[in-house]
């Protein structure tokens, strides 16, 4: 297979191209030239953002492009519109984000979806994704566009810092607030059982969007931090804490507290998705012992101290913040 990546040195981008690597595929990345990206590609430098971001394309040819852009839908549609004509297949890695509000999960893919469209500029993220999708589609029909509705992603090379900032903060040790209730159910992807599922289903020709999230309760609150405890083996102590005392602490759920979302119209709307039609198509998803301890080795790798989205804002809770809520 002949994959072009359009990004591919971060986190979810990455995975796919060593994926593809691990495969023995031909693959060219273009990309900004901001990260070392992954050995044994071709790489083509080029700006998606400026007038002439595509001339490195030149006048190559594909079997599969992959295409996880997340900004100005805008973007996306130039890209899908230089290739429909030299490439077999367009995967957009969209986000779950697309469906409007109120989600009603059990509508699964053919849930009501947000308003966008591909010649949208600066919007927010839900309508970059939706404007995406709609580019891609637009370019290379129904039939030769796979939508990858990803929701939340973590694993080795993440870089918006929430299962990374869980691990720094038990690695300190101490007490540690630990949202509650333990048995809290999660829902997300680590990013190589999503490169995996995604190039498998490219190869197989599967078309049109798809949820790609574990099923709801793959894991657990307490398993999660459990499992950070173990993998960085600190003194860490998990004091578990009910989500009314959080919020009277005035502490913001999945921004301050990464991942965790209290129960509700929140936790619902990110942990409660219909992905039966992924996983009757193949998906497989690791179990959360081994995606924290993996992304806890490669932080070692980085003295704990992970790369951080420009795009993104920094997560976290601070250390007085914890402190004080702890106290009461």
């Amino acid at each position: 297979m002949r994959l072009l990546m359009l990004g591919g040195s971060g986190f979810v981008g990455r995975a796919l191209v060593n994926d593809a690597l691990s495969r023995g595929w031909d693959v060219t990345l273009l990309h900004r030239g901001s990260r070392r990206p992954p050995a044994g590609a071709t790489v083509l430098r080029g700006d998606r953002t400026a007038p002439d971001g595509l001339a490195a394309l030149g006048d190559g040819a594909w079997d599969l492009v992959v295409d996880t852009w997340s900004a100005r839908p805008s973007a996306v549609r130039d890209a899908a519109a230089a290739l429909a004509e030299r490439a077999g297949r367009y995967v957009y890695v969209s986000s779950g984000s697309v469906y409007a509000d109120p989600v009603d999960h059990r509508a699964a893919e053919h849930g009501l979806l947000l308003d966008g469209s591909p010649d949208d500029g600066d919007v927010s993220y839900p309508q970059a994704k939706r404007g995406g999708e709609l580019a891609v589609t637009g370019a290379f029909g129904e039939d030769r566009s796979l939508l990858v509705r990803a929701g939340l992603i973590l694993g080795p090379g993440e870089d918006v810092g929430r299962l990374t900032w869980w691990l720094g903060r038990i690695a300190r040790g101490g007490p540690v607030l630990a949202p509650g209730p333990r048995d809290l159910p999660l829902q997300y992807v680590d990013a190589r059982d999503l490169a995996s599922w995604t190039l498998d289903a490219a190869e197989r020709g599967l078309s049109g969007p798809y949820n790609l999230v574990s099923r709801p309760g793959h894991a657990s609150m307490g398993e999660l931090l459990e499992a950070c405890v173990a993998a960085t083996g600190s003194d860490a102590e998990l004091r578990w804490t009910d989500p009314g005392r959080i919020a009277a602490a005035k502490i913001a759920p999945w921004t301050e507290l990464p991942i965790w979302a209290p129960p509700g119209e929140l936790h619902e709307f990110l942990y409660g998705a219909d992905t039966s039609k992924a996983f009757a198509a193949g998906l497989h998803c690791r179990p959360v012992t081994e995606t924290v301890a993996d992304t806890w080795e490669w932080l070692k790798t980085l003295d704990g101290v992970s790369p951080q989205r420009p795009d993104r804002p920094v997560l976290g809770l601070t250390p007085e913040a914890e402190a004080a809520a702890l106290r009461v």
